[in-house]
């Protein structure tokens, strides 16, 4: 295309390769190129086969997650009808020819009837199929799970949101027509119906129920042919009703059911999962709605206050703060980056160069974190620090336009990644020790920053995780890796616990009837301890908004400090 002389031409045309291929390394490096090139405008860069259901659907799904649910509405319902109209598409195309050597084969070994029947089973299985294709965005290799379901349980909670409550009861009823028996929406839709009035009537979509029905009546015909004609199927959709499949079947339905689910799950712990050791934490998403394993979102683990007092920590301390080899910015030029290790914290709290309410806070805060990943992933083993890092990264001036880099490229911490060949190497220089860690991003799935939030799961290939680029403004986390082997176990901690316990000695009153005024100076002084285990905080569903999506903060606030 450059050789023609057709700039904005060859421009989109990378784009919408690169959108496609986003790990192409020399793409990636012609994208900047481009960016960087005099007459090349933002609009220049156009995905030429964008899919306008995908279109739709992803600015719905940033708008909601915006709490922007006016324009989420309009875009998620603007999906649902784009996705619609290309599964009719995609279902016309069903009906073409066979291949032509497939069809001398069977003509060979079938009646004519028999081939009918395999014909016709076989546009069957396609049309079947037709809803991971519409649900599976270009470039990926996996599709969103119950994407025409999913649609109707964001829309029932944005029109809540914006105060239509009859059409938040149709979404919901419509939703139960995939999952009847789902409780939270049942009680959603009870909550709706009260809202509407007992006497309004509510009633599911008529074209989705169509779509439900002629669904179901499809798959009635496939598992017939599997049963009795020796056919085979991968029924593509989570919803099918259980009664659908031939009892002959079911065994086997289930085994594979079972399948799925240690890919989504957590069966380690799945159902027998202890209480989280703190009252008021939020389990906001789990495994499954992060779209893997060994993977968790909760919330409220500090309070405002509370990262306000180690924001001042880190900026108190950035200019004194451990970086990596003393590099500006271990994995890009485009950011500033300052760390602090819990025993330098408290070093230089010694020195009076930063509060020690705070320099204390970071070591109670990073050990409470410990015990809820120790409570959730390994009940009845000991987790071990590995590393505690107080990190903090703000966007260079000046730096940032066409930026296509990460703040933390897509990596895995106790092997070697090999994206080309799909595996994981367990081998130095990897630290294959470290079993857990917490992070803010993960491969099919994101996770904004937020207060208070803790994001942890398993350090192996299963979980490659990144961190998307600061292009403005200033973000802080406490990264915390955890390991099950203790002669892997943080050193600098155990200086710093002992610290700790030196500089509480030396607070102890030297008169008993100073006792009480002086542990009265230290509760309030000093950051309390974290407070004592209680019972387990009840999940939130992601039905009923989870913390993940109703705390995103306004595009004027992510400029400032983040933890």
């Amino acid at each position: 295309m450059t050789t023609l002389k057709k700039l904005d031409e060859a421009v989109s045309s990378a784009h919408t390769f690169f959108v496609a291929n986003p790990h192409h390394l020399q793409m990636r490096e012609d994208i900047e190129k481009y960016r960087r090139m005099a007459g090349v405008k933002a609009e220049s860069f156009r995905d030429l086969e964008a899919l306008p259901h995908w279109v739709a659907y992803e600015a719905g799904v940033h708008h909601y997650g915006m709490d922007d649910y006016q324009p989420a509405v309009a875009k998620l319902e603007e999906s649902l009808s784009e996705a619609l109209l290309a599964l009719e598409d995609c279902r016309a195309l069903c009906e073409g020819l066979r291949d032509e050597e497939e069809d001398k084969e069977e003509e060979m070994q079938l009646g004519l009837y028999e081939a009918i029947a395999a014909h016709y089973i076989q546009v069957l299985k396609c049309r079947q199929q037709c809803i991971l294709s519409i649900a599976t965005k270009p470039g990926r290799v996996s599709s969103i799970e119950d994407f025409i379901p999913s649609h109707f349980d964001l829309l029932q909670f944005a029109y809540d949101k914006v105060g239509n409550h009859t059409a938040a009861a149709e979404c919901a009823a419509t939703y139960l027509l995939f999952y009847p028996s789902d409780e939270v929406m049942l009680g959603k839709l009870k909550q709706y119906q009260a809202e509407v009035g007992e006497e309004t009537p509510i009633a599911a979509r008529k074209s989705i129920h169509l779509y439900v029905k002629r669904s179901l009546m499809e798959k009635k015909l496939i598992y017939y042919a599997v049963e009795h004609l020796g056919e085979s199927f991968n029924d593509p959709e989570s919803w099918t009703p259980e009664e659908v499949i031939p009892e002959s079947l079911k065994e086997k339905y289930k085994e594979d059911q079972e399948k799925q689910n240690l890919k989504a799950t957590d069966m380690q712990h799945q159902d027998q999962r202890e209480p989280l050791p703190f009252e008021g934490i939020t389990i906001t998403m789990d495994s499954q709605q992060l779209n893997g394993s060994q993977r968790v979102v909760l919330d409220r683990v500090l309070t405002e206050s509370e990262c306000k007092d180690i924001l001042r920590l880190a900026k108190a301390a950035g200019g004194t703060g451990d970086g990596y080899r003393g590099r500006r910015s271990p994995h890009t030029p485009h950011e500033k980056f300052e760390g602090l290790t819990v025993l330098k914290a408290l070093q230089l709290a010694e020195e009076g160069a930063v509060n020690w309410r705070d320099a204390k806070l970071l070591l109670q805060a990073s050990e409470k974190s410990r015990k809820i990943v120790e409570s959730y992933f390994t009940p009845g083993k000991d987790l071990h620090f590995s590393f505690t890092h107080l990190v903090c990264r703000t966007a260079a001036e000046g730096e940032q336009e066409g930026r296509m880099d990460l703040s933390h490229p897509v990596h895995a911490d106790n092997c070697l990644l090999d994206p080309e060949g799909n595996t994981c190497w367990k081998e130095p220089p990897a630290y294959i020790y470290r079993d857990y860690r917490e992070a803010s991003h993960f491969g099919t799935a994101q996770v904004r920053p937020k207060c208070g939030r803790l994001v942890a799961f398993s350090s192996g290939g299963e979980n490659p995780h990144g961190v998307w680029a600061v292009t403005r403004g200033r973000r802080c986390a406490i990264a915390l890796w955890y390991t099950l082997s203790p002669e892997h176990a943080e050193q600098e901690r155990v200086q710093a616990e002992e610290l700790m316990r030196q500089k509480e000695r030396e607070q102890e009153p030297s008169h008993p009837d100073d006792k009480e005024n002086v542990s009265t100076g230290h509760n309030h002084r000093d950051s309390p301890e974290p407070p004592v285990p209680k019972g387990r905080a009840r999940s939130t569903s992601r039905r009923t908004k989870t913390d993940l999506e109703s705390g995103v903060q306004s595009t004027r606030q992510r400029a400032r400090d983040e933890f």
